[in-house]
């Protein structure tokens, strides 16, 4: 086999193992490129590489690698500039790596979202939560399946939490402050969108223990926080495991039709934030019926059992977007 033109830039492997082995049955020579551990000069401003891959995680401070979110936002700077396509490149990682850049992206597109105010210090939090409705979440700006996200149902708890110090903010210190809306039927959607087309989109009802890791697929629900020197106190208490029992035999994936202004709505998001491929999150807000989006996604770790989910399997489709990037 000769010399790898296509590279994969990605921090957790298992995640990729379908995505390798369908590269490898169609005897596409590629370079795994493991962000965690990387590193590159910027005096060279050449590359034998057609297409750089992104499927770099945002949740990568969780597995002790807080050192890839930074590092790769740099990198994926380079490569574009000396002239390297890159599918999902800086453009996509910066809206993934940001709630507040794609609360704007949603504000600019006139697309409704639930009301949020960004804070970067705890003793914030109560002024930016005024007027609006609880209970409120404060949300990490660099997030991951729903990681240390915090729920609020009034002021007083909240305003306790501030002056505790429990409130984490995240690997940069920003943090969402924004309204709790309630999902009609305590279900959301998920819309993939692939090369500027709709590619599925399903329903999710998590248990009913509540939870804001609404992942799709089995393998991202497998790692637990490696840092052991974590306070307990630290985890919000409302997480959840859809991969373990019972949670798991409870949360229910269906497959399903959007409105075609839903549709419209995510390929437009796609477009303003350069995802090649992604997905959004949306809601029906019971409180006045309306979809309200609140998650945009550059890395989509495919529904599980996508076949029987779905009708098809995602990865193929995956390979023969990149190959067709690959001949430009």
């Amino acid at each position: 086999m000769g010399e790898a033109n296509l590279a994969i830039l990605y921090e957790h492997e298992e995640w990729f193992r379908p995505l390798f082995a369908e590269l490898e049955r169609r005897d596409i020579t590629f370079d795994r490129l493991p962000a965690a551990e990387f590193g590159f000069d910027p005096r060279i401003r050449t590359s034998r590489y057609k297409l750089l891959v992104n499927r770099m995680s945002p949740s990568a401070y969780l597995r002790g690698h807080a050192n890839a979110i930074f590092f790769v936002r740099e990198f994926l700077r380079h490569m574009q500039q000396i002239g390297v396509p890159v599918l999902n490149g800086s453009r996509a990682y910066e809206v993934e790596t940001s709630k507040a850049l794609q609360m704007d992206i949603l504000e600019r597109l006139g697309i409704a979202y639930p009301r949020a105010r960004v804070i970067n210090h705890p003793a914030e939090a109560v002024a930016a939560a005024r007027g609006l409705t609880y209970p409120v979440i404060v949300k990490p700006n660099i997030g991951g399946s729903g990681a240390k996200i915090q729920r609020f149902e009034e002021r007083a708890t909240l305003a306790a939490a501030a002056r505790s110090g429990t409130l984490d903010l995240g690997v940069d210190s920003v943090a969402l402050v924004q309204e709790f809306l309630p999902a009609r039927g305590g279900s959301i959607v998920r819309v993939e969108v692939m090369d500027g087309k709709f590619l599925y989109a399903i329903k999710i009802v998590p248990p009913a223990q509540g939870g804001f890791n609404l992942c799709p697929a089995d393998i991202c629900q497998e790692e637990t926080t490696p840092d052991a020197t974590a306070e307990p106190a630290a985890a919000p208490d409302f997480a959840f495991c859809p991969a373990t029992e019972p949670a798991r035999r409870t949360m229910q994936i269906e497959n399903f039709v959007p409105p075609r202004e839903i549709v419209d709505s995510a390929l437009a998001i796609a477009r303003e934030a350069s995802l090649d491929i992604g997905g959004m999150e949306y809601l029906i807000n019971d409180r006045d019926g309306q979809p309200y989006f609140y998650d945009i996604n550059a890395l989509s770790n495919f529904v599980t059992d996508a076949p029987n989910i779905v009708g098809f399997d995602p990865f193929p489709r995956f390979v023969d977007f990149i190959e067709r990037k690959m001949k430009g």
